[in-house]
C-alpha cells in the first residue's frame, strides 16, 4: 500500500487527483490540502511514502515543500503536478519523482506512480552498493562509505578506501542505503554516524560535521541532527 499526501492550492486540480487516487486499492491517500503550510505540518506528523504536489502555490511552493523533504531527511518521494513546463530542469535538480504537466490523465499520473512502486520492488537487501561510472560498474562495501556528497550533477562517496565518484542522484544512492545509521544529513550529504567524529556549528540552523578517517568535512542541518540525538537516546 502506497500512503499518498496531496497538495495544491486549487480545489478543483485536487478534486481530480483525489477522484483518481481515491479508488486504486494499491493507494491510501493519508491527506488532501489545498494549503501548502498545512501540508508541512502533516508531513512531519503523518506517515506517508510520495506527496503529489503543485509547484506555484501561495504560501510555501512545492519547491519548497520538496526541499525541506530533504532538509528533515524525510523518507518521502515526490511527484510534482503543474500547468508550467519551465520549472522542469529545477525538478531535475531537486531529484523528484515525477513531473507532470496539467491537464493530465489517469495513466500519466498512474505512470508516475508505478515508478515509486518499481523502485520499491527492485530494491534487494545488500552489504554491497553498485556504483556507475563512465566505463565500470564499482562495487563498495557499505560499512566503508563515510559519507557521500551531491555537487552539481555528480555524487563524490567518500570511503575509507578513497573517493569515488558517479552521475547517481543522491536520492537513488540514499534508497540503496537503508541502514539505521545512513542519515540524510542535509540536501546535498548523507552521512554514516558509525564514522562522525564531532559536530560544529556552522550557522544558525547548520552543523559541520568532522569524521574519523578522512579530514573531508560534511553538513547536517539543525533538525536533522535533534532527530539523530532522539533516536539515538
Amino acid at each position: 500500500m502506497i500512503k499518498v499526501g496531496l497538495v495544491d492550492d486549487r480545489a478543483y486540480d485536487l478534486d481530480k487527483l483525489i477522484s483518481i487516487l481515491r479508488n486504486e486499492q494499491s493507494i491510501e491517500i493519508v491527506f488532501s490540502t489545498k494549503s501548502s503550510e498545512e501540508a508541512l505540518t502533516l508531513l512531519k506528523t503523518k506517515q506517508i511514502d510520495l506527496l503529489i504536489t503543485d509547484i506555484e502555490m501561495p504560501e510555501l511552493s512545492g519547491y519548497e515543500l520538496a526541499d525541506l523533504i530533504h532538509t528533515y531527511g524525510l523518507d518521502i518521494q515526490v511527484i510534482f503536478v503543474t500547468g508550467y513546463s519551465a520549472y522542469a530542469v529545477h525538478a531535475f535538480e531537486l531529484e523528484v519523482l515525477d513531473y507532470i504537466l496539467k491537464p493530465f490523465t489517469k495513466e500519466r499520473l498512474m505512470k508516475g506512480i508505478n515508478r515509486y512502486e518499481k523502485g520499491k520492488t527492485t530494491e534487494l537487501p545488500t552489504d554491497r552498493i553498485y556504483i556507475k561510472q563512465q566505463s565500470e560498474i564499482q562495487v563498495i562495501h557499505k560499512q566503508d562509505i563515510i559519507f557521500i556528497e551531491r555537487t552539481g550533477r555528480s555524487s563524490t562517496i567518500v570511503t575509507t578506501h578513497g573517493d569515488f565518484h558517479t552521475y547517481q542522484p543522491l536520492i537513488e544512492l540514499e534508497a540503496d542505503l537503508s541502514h539505521h545509521f545512513f542519515v540524510r544529513a542535509h540536501r546535498s550529504f548523507i552521512v554514516h554516524l558509525k564514522y562522525v567524529k564531532n559536530f560544529a556549528v556552522y550557522t544558525k540552523h547548520s552543523y559541520v560535521v568532522h569524521f574519523h578517517h578522512t579530514d573531508q568535512t560534511a553538513m547536517m542541518t539543525k533538525k536533522t541532527l535533534e532527530n539523530v540525538q532522539k533516536d539515538l537516546m
